[in-house]
């Protein structure tokens, strides 16, 4: 499993926003804006119930995702396995983590089971202009 150089992760330990990319089991692509934090090298996201990005998961756990500024032009690009956690001990502490980063999520908080939290695990990161 590659690691993010220290580049990589104060890159995008700036930023809140990434583009998830996921596909069906038939490799149909999808893309959608999300918030993210980190947790190590591990890219945390909730999403809802009812989301394509959760059903492509599920029959497909393969996700990448890039984080980038135009001015001046400079991104990472993850690509990775992707696991989703619905309840238990791990759902616990990664709800922590976002709850941690994100003011609204605070303010709007979810019980387990309300909201999945998907992990993207590297396995491959590509970094430019950093």
């Amino acid at each position: 499993m590659p690691k993010l150089r220290k580049k990589e992760r104060d890159f995008l330990t700036a930023h809140e926003l990434c583009r998830l990319a996921t596909a069906s089991k038939k490799a149909i692509p999808h893309v959608a804006p999300v918030v993210y934090v980190l947790d190590g090298d591990d890219v945390v996201i909730v999403t809802d119930y009812g989301t394509k990005k959760l059903k492509n998961l599920k029959e497909n756990g393969k996700a990448a995702l890039v984080v980038d500024d135009y001015h001046p032009n400079r991104a990472v690009f993850v690509e990775g396995k992707a696991a989703v956690y619905e309840k238990g001990k791990e759902y616990l502490r990664l709800l922590k983590i976002l709850l941690g980063k994100f003011e609204y999520y605070r303010k709007n908080p979810w019980a387990e089971g309300e909201a999945p939290i998907i992990v993207v695990k590297p396995r491959k990161v590509v970094s430019w202009g950093l």
